[in-house]
């Protein structure tokens, strides 16, 4: 009898040809490695495609003095995320339910950005510093997915997250575009999805990586391209791939295989917010092709900020604190996890999610909003 596709990790995906591209943001000078995650294949692979960097043995990927806890690289945010990369073994592989963007989160390939988003929420764990971490045992992280989709079974009642499949998130904690420049964990998982008929991955993107384009997911993967108005990205989204281009994106991506999805994050509210989400939809019903559209649906997701990332910040990107820290229009809210957070009042978040649906109803009235909050 034949293996079941949910018994083992499917094969990995072969090197994509040409080479992959690594971008600009990545000029790594350190790798901080794991001794088990720089001896493995996927290990060798990233060592492989960073050649001139000096690999530093480390016991832990949680446990690196230099950068976790350092405070002294809050000076360096931006360039130890461009020249620092941690190996390491996932040790806890667990699957979580959602119910928002997805019905379930996958265990993380990876960990960390190389962009530098001022509200990103992953820097508040590891303090001062969130450089990208690869986990190297990419095949059990497969193999994990594959028995938890089997353990569901077929989906047999359809919810916001999909009429028919379960939804694996696959970046909570990371960029899965930036990642497939730095390993072969998103090529691999992708075709993981492809091999599922009752499940698909998602991933939320601010970077456009055209790489991702010869991948075949043949619609078992959800991209979700993030957006906001272009004054606010030029402030918040920094070392993201411009808004524009983020969009003219959509249309080829579709053509690849993919399902595209939208997400409106995080809608900051300032003077003149809903003029410029005006025009960033006014781009979008310009930009988007027929085929774009009948398969688009949008998340809504408002600002959340925290006290800890507020200090952070104000050590290397305090422009940005005056758009993101509101005491004003703000209160503290405890979030699913357990973290305490502030986010907008509850009367205003409720009036501004109305006033940005509106908006999309006027503008782009093909463009489903699967949920807001």
């Amino acid at each position: 009898m034949q293996p079941s596709l949910f018994d083992t990790a499917p094969t990995t995906a072969a090197a994509p040809e040409p080479p992959v591209r690594v971008p600009r943001l990545l000029q790594v000078r350190r790798i901080w490695a794991e001794a088990a995650a720089a001896e493995s294949p996927r290990g060798q692979q990233v060592l492989a495609r960073f050649p001139d960097a000096e690999v530093v043995p480390v016991a832990s990927h949680w446990q690196i003095p230099e950068l976790h806890g350092n405070a002294g690289n809050v000076e360096r945010w931006v360039r130890v995320k461009t020249e620092d990369l941690v190996l390491g073994v996932k040790k806890s592989l667990q699957t979580r339910p959602n119910g928002r963007s997805a019905d379930f989160i996958a265990p993380s390939a990876s960990n960390g950005c190389a962009m530098a988003c001022a509200y990103c929420y992953v820097p508040r764990r590891k303090g001062y510093a969130n450089p990208v971490t690869v986990f190297t045992n990419i095949e059990a992280i497969t193999a994990h997915l594959g028995r938890h989709i089997r353990k569901q079974g077929p989906k047999t009642t359809p919810n916001q997250c999909d009429p028919e499949s379960w939804v694996y998130d696959l970046g909570e904690n990371s960029d899965c575009s930036v990642d497939a420049a730095i390993s072969d964990n998103v090529a691999d998982l992708v075709a993981a999805f492809r091999q599922w008929p009752t499940a698909k991955a998602s991933f939320a993107t601010k970077h456009v990586n055209r790489d991702l384009l010869r991948l075949d997911p043949q619609g078992r993967t959800r991209v979700r391209f993030s957006l906001m108005p272009e004054t606010d990205a030029r402030l918040l989204d920094l070392r993201t791939s411009p808004v524009a281009e983020r969009i003219a994106a959509v249309d080829d991506f579709v053509a690849a295989g993919y399902e595209v999805h939208l997400n409106f994050s995080p809608v900051v509210l300032r003077p003149g917010w809903q003029d410029d989400w005006r025009e960033l939809l006014r781009h979008l019903a310009d930009g988007l092709g027929e085929r774009a559209r009948a398969q688009a649906a949008a998340e809504v997701i408002m600002l959340t900020h925290n006290a800890g990332l507020h200090e952070v910040n104000l050590g290397w990107h305090p422009k940005a604190e005056e758009r993101l820290w509101r005491p004003d229009l703000q209160e503290v809210k405890r979030s699913q996890n357990g973290a305490e957070n502030v986010r907008y009042r509850v009367a205003l978040k409720r009036r501004a999610i109305a006033e940005l649906t509106a908006l999309v109803e006027q503008e782009t009235p093909w463009l489903r909003i699967r949920y807001a909050f």
